[in-house]
């Protein structure tokens, strides 16, 4: 008998162990020299701040690598992942009443929301949503996934597009990310298909969509709670120190060793290891160090001026919904600064011939408040007596037309 209880002990520590979260970023990142995440990129003159109270719009293409009929998860389960995500950064998820009424008011509104693309990097509409199948039965955190020559999927422009690989983990992690200013093609988040979203094949505890949002939180640049050290740093005044990690769900409050007040660990924030069900809020130090990556020269500052959640710029397409080869750039325009104050450059990309075309600005209600012949492959656009605002750029006619969106300062 008394064996029969002592398998019975070890096999429930076990369970319980595989049952913690386990965040493989910090690792991940270790083999990889991050610069400053305040650091500037490199300007291509089509950069601007934040507006004020801005609510920035990040698009996401899911890169779904699967072998068996189980880990295709479906369009559903991938969409409940952005709802989910667009619930939690906004903090209008429902468990937002479960924050403990001293903490209430830290929670913030990150003001930071998510589509799935609707127009790829070639200009091709799309869902936002690669599947495709691969041989290999998992994926070891050594980024294989992110490439089609090891079984993987090639990433699209990390500049425009958050990269999502889905696909079957080996071992206890259930996902990792880079840290801002990692290497461009390797950018994004990889996370477990059982542990994307909130409904389809998801498994308990991890069955809410908060793996995600966890390690997008690292993808822009905040770090565990207790700074991966005992009694550490994250590095944001408004998060207690707390001694390490916490798991399951622990009663408020839970005070450590660490704790500067009767308050205890801020265990129920996204950068915790805490259940899904018991993860609820960002605080306000967290939105702003996230925010800050968009602002003038941050390394996030290049999706302001990305435009793929908007269909109606899509010219081409649509992308097969299983795609195994790489699409080839198709022949467009490039336009700068963009916003812009007065002058719009136009120049063509991938063999695209501008001249002889018709230039068309119109207003969103569609307008028509200038018309330009273009005569020449570097064109100009003078916009100084618009007024601020958004503008559609048409160039050429019928089938073979380019429609772009501007922004007037």
């Amino acid at each position: 008998m008394r064996g029969f209880f002592i398998v019975i002990f070890i096999f429930g520590t076990v369970s319980c162990l595989f049952a913690q979260r386990d965040c493989g970023t910090i690792k991940y990142s270790s083999q990889y020299t991050f610069p400053e995440t305040g650091k500037p990129g490199v300007l291509t003159g089509n950069e601007r701040d934040t507006f004020p109270n801005e609510i920035i719009t990040i698009p996401v293409v899911v890169h779904l690598l699967y072998k068996t009929s189980v880990q295709n998860i479906s369009d559903e389960q991938i969409r409940s992942q952005i709802a989910v995500l667009n619930r939690d950064f906004r903090r209008l998820n429902t468990d937002a009443t479960n924050t403990p009424l001293a903490f209430q008011s830290d929670a913030a509104d990150s003001r930071i929301m998510f589509c799935l693309a609707q127009v790829s990097p070639g200009g091709y509409s799309t869902n936002g949503i690669i599947r495709k199948h691969t041989n290999k039965d998992f994926f070891l955190g050594d980024d294989a996934m992110k490439f089609s020559s090891e079984g993987g999927d090639d990433s699209w422009d990390s500049k425009k597009y958050l990269n999502i690989w889905v696909c079957t983990l080996f071992g206890r992690s259930l996902g990792y990310a880079t840290l801002p200013g990692g290497p461009e093609n390797r950018d994004g988040l990889v996370i477990n298909y059982d542990v994307f979203g909130n409904m389809g094949y998801v498994r308990s505890p991890f069955d809410k969509g908060r793996t995600s949002t966890h390690e997008i939180g690292h993808w822009l640049g905040l770090k565990h709670l207790w700074g991966d050290s005992n009694c550490g740093t994250d590095d944001v005044d408004d998060t207690p120190n707390q001694l390490s990690y916490n798991f399951n769900c622990p009663a408020f409050p839970h005070i450590t060793s660490c704790s500067t007040d009767d308050n205890g660990d801020m265990f129920m924030n996204y950068m915790d290891f805490t259940n899904d069900a018991c993860m609820n809020m960002f605080s306000h130090g967290q939105k702003n160090k996230m925010r800050s990556l968009f602002a003038l020269n941050g390394i996030r500052n290049s999706f302001l001026n990305s435009y793929a959640c908007d269909s109606s710029l899509a010219t081409g397409g649509p992308l097969p919904l299983d795609t195994i080869a790489r699409e080839k750039p198709k022949p467009g325009v490039k336009v700068f600064p963009n916003p812009t104050h007065q002058v719009l450059n136009i120049v063509p990309e991938n063999g695209y011939d501008l001249k002889g075309k018709t230039c068309t600005v119109l207003n969103v209600q569609g307008k028509i408040l200038m018309q330009q012949k273009l005569l020449s492959d570097n064109e100009k656009l003078i916009l100084t007596s618009f007024l601020p605002g958004i503008y559609i750029l048409r160039i050429g006619n019928e089938s073979d037309k380019i429609i772009l969106k501007i922004i007037k300062l």
